[in-house]
């Protein structure tokens, strides 16, 4: 039992700090979220070529360094969109009467060229780490990036949670293609296939043919899956989870002219949601 409390406690550290790091980054002066971004984005380079190098190799310490990269090229992507440098082609609300099919296709529009982002680096990943010993990097970005979508889908669809406090003033208007309902069809599919495969991962990491490198890895990636299902359950419950990001929600602030407005009231918000969703 001993063997999963370590990447318990290691998953659960990096997931709250660094959530933590990014809302204090993107809620800087814009000349500082610029310099950030840059040295981010040569993080997020050395990064991949980190995860392709250790999943080349099956050891304890390869499978925690593949598992980081992957969070930090996700968390890097989430900067990326939530700072406002890769969004999309429509910087506009949705219009009044929109069906809900116009509202997709807009609302798709607002966020294309991060998607495509996403979509390029996914596929990067799976198809250079395939046929390599050590997965936990690719599975790691896998889940993000689907249970994103899903938190994505699940927004648009209607929850009762919308959590607009976190979306920053810059890309304030995403929040006019969200629909507020009490449940939307998608959750509980959402929902039951995230379980069943965490079940899956659980009875992997507990059987007795496996080796302790790879109940690391399991726990690693179902802990990250738990932490997924747990953040689509704060879409419909009344809980404001910003609690756990007080210590950076409190932070000191510099300010700087963003249109006439002060970059306290631009950056109330970062990305909450990195593995996550």
């Amino acid at each position: 039992m001993e063997n999963f409390w370590l990447p318990v406690l290691f998953t659960l550290l990096a997931w709250w700090l660094s959530t933590g790091i990014v809302l204090i980054l993107n809620r800087q002066a814009n000349h500082v979220r610029s310099r950030v971004f840059i040295i981010a984005t040569l993080l997020g380079i050395f990064c991949i070529y980190g995860l392709l190098k250790s999943s080349q190799q099956l050891s304890q310490v390869h499978t925690y360094l593949a598992f980081g990269y992957a969070l930090t090229i996700w968390a890097w992507c989430e900067m990326s969109y939530f700072m406002g440098f890769i969004t999309g082609t429509r910087k506009k609300p949705c219009p009044q009467g929109a069906t809900n099919w116009q509202r997709f296709v807009l609302a798709i529009k607002t966020s294309i060229h991060h998607e495509l982002l996403v979509i390029f680096l996914g596929l990067m990943i799976v198809y250079t780490t395939w046929n390599l010993p050590n997965k936990v990097g690719m599975w790691t970005f896998v889940i993000l990036w689907l249970m994103r979508w899903s938190t994505k889908l699940n927004i648009f669809l209607g929850v009762s949670n919308l959590h607009k406090e976190w979306i920053p003033k810059r890309l304030e208007y995403i929040a006019s293609y969200t629909k507020q309902k009490s449940i939307n069809f998608l959750f509980p599919v959402s929902i039951t296939i995230a379980s069943f495969i965490l079940a899956v991962i659980i009875l992997a990491a507990n059987s007795p043919t496996v080796t302790n490198i790879e109940v690391t890895a399991y726990t690693l990636v179902a802990t990250l899956l738990a932490l997924a299902i747990l953040e689509h359950w704060f879409l419909l419950l009344p809980i404001n989870d910003s609690f756990l990001w007080k210590w950076a929600m409190n932070a000191k602030k510099m300010t700087c002219s963003d249109k006439g407005l002060r970059v306290n009231d631009i950056n109330q918000t970062a990305d909450k949601k990195i593995y996550s969703q």
